[in-house]
């Protein structure tokens, strides 16, 4: 049993995005102790000991919340999953690939080909989503990059400060640097050369991308765990209100989760166990809301989603590359910056389009073999690639995208 779950999380590592963010923690962290220990800050001193200790330190927490986000993972919802009372079930929608029903605040991710619990996105950089179970461990590491990226940038520039400094000469006409040997800093034992310096200067750079970077991405996810959200619930209250906006009912959406307090909502996701409060399934919602308030409005949302889509028909081949040559410079590069597939498309396809671009759309194709309900593949395609049918006098409306601006 042991070893397809190594074997998983083997798959896991083994992927462009946590290579890349590992390999940046490590050239930031292996750079930083290298001029620390060597030329700015040596270990015979108290300073430099305390120095020395604090870059592990931050290397050790920002790598232990990596590896939890990254193999402790959000959490799915059981296969074969019900409701304890049947009844539920009409406020709940059902994933054809897990065989279950969706519980509050769960999202089927095509990624992880799984429904997770409390799902707030999928993340290249962890390989897996940011859920119910991680989603303290993800934050945690947006929080303790930045901070030790912001000491080691330090620790960069006051060493190649220092160094430069040692080996700058001042002439009548001109300023020299020798990078050959340090003037006034005898204890070296391995000179500072320009090796060294590129090196510094490289990760300097990094480190300061990578604060500015995960920076932003911590105070996105602060934002939403203020108020007990996830990204995808932002966007479903967003949506809620352009719909009752564009039907002009009278009808309000209140977010149901959000206890009023920020310091509630911050205990649901950080508590002192690193357990989070709850099963993942079932939540606690404010006075005067139902429990399924956010799946019954989904439930609104998709069915909408079927009114306003338009069908289109395929006039041009298109194979599904992300950034298409053959379809015109102004397709090329306005691709849409998402991870969300392009559908490959042959002449005589139909799709459904439920929201677009100027120069893409995105919908789902309708299979051949689509029986009542139809079977769909979902993804963007470019626009000139398709026509709008004529004919479908029961879609004859404008996309999402082309009526209103979003």
């Amino acid at each position: 049993m042991g070893s397809p779950g190594g074997l998983r999380e083997v798959r896991r590592l083994c992927h462009w995005g946590p290579l890349v963010a590992l390999s940046v923690v490590i050239v930031c962290s292996a750079t930083a102790i290298a001029d620390a220990v060597l030329w700015y800050w040596p270990l015979d001193t108290a300073g430099g000991s305390v120095n020395f200790i604090m870059l592990i330190n931050w290397t050790v927490m920002i790598l232990y919340n990596y590896f939890n986000a990254m193999f402790v993972g959000p959490g799915y919802v059981p296969l074969g999953w019900t409701p304890e009372k049947s009844q539920d079930c009409m406020y709940l929608q059902y994933c054809k690939v897990c065989q279950s029903y969706k519980a509050p605040r769960s999202h089927h991710c095509r990624k992880c080909n799984r429904c997770v619990m409390k799902m707030d996105h999928h993340c290249p950089w962890i390989n897996n989503c940011c859920g119910y179970q991680n989603h303290a461990s993800f934050t945690l590491f947006l929080l303790l990059a930045p901070l030790g990226c912001i000491h080691a940038s330090f620790i960069f520039v006051m060493t190649m400060y220092t160094q430069l400094y040692n080996r700058i000469s001042f002439g009548w006409s001109s300023v020299k640097i020798d990078m050959s040997a340090a003037k006034r800093d005898p204890r070296t034992i391995i000179p500072f050369g320009l090796s060294a310096f590129a090196a510094s200067l490289f990760a300097l750079g990094l480190a300061l991308g990578t604060t500015i970077a995960v920076g932003m991405l911590f105070i996105i996810q602060m934002k939403v765990i203020l108020t007990n959200k996830t990204s995808i619930e932002s966007w479903i209250e967003e949506k809620a209100k352009d719909r009752i906006q564009y039907y002009q009912t009278d009808e309000t959406f209140i977010f149901p989760y959000d206890m009023g307090s920020k310091w509630k909502n911050f205990k649901q996701v950080f508590t002192w166990s690193g357990i989070p409060e709850g099963d993942g399934l079932d939540w606690p919602v404010r006075e005067g809301c139902h429990r399924y308030s956010l799946t019954i409005e989904q439930l609104k949302q998709k069915a909408d989603k079927r009114v306003r889509s338009v069908r289109y028909r395929a006039i041009e081949d298109y194979s599904g590359v992300c950034c298409p040559v053959t379809k015109g410079v102004k397709t090329f590069f306005t691709t849409p910056c998402t991870e969300e597939p392009r559908i490959a498309l042959s002449k005589g396809d139909l799709i459904l389009a439920t929201r677009g671009l100027k120069h893409w759309m995105y919908g789902e194709k309708i299979l051949n073999s689509a029986g009542d309900g139809g079977i769909r593949e979902r993804g963007w395609f470019p626009r000139k690639c398709v026509e709008k049918c004529q004919y479908d006098s029961e879609m004859d409306q404008p996309v999402d995208g082309e009526k209103k601006s979003r």
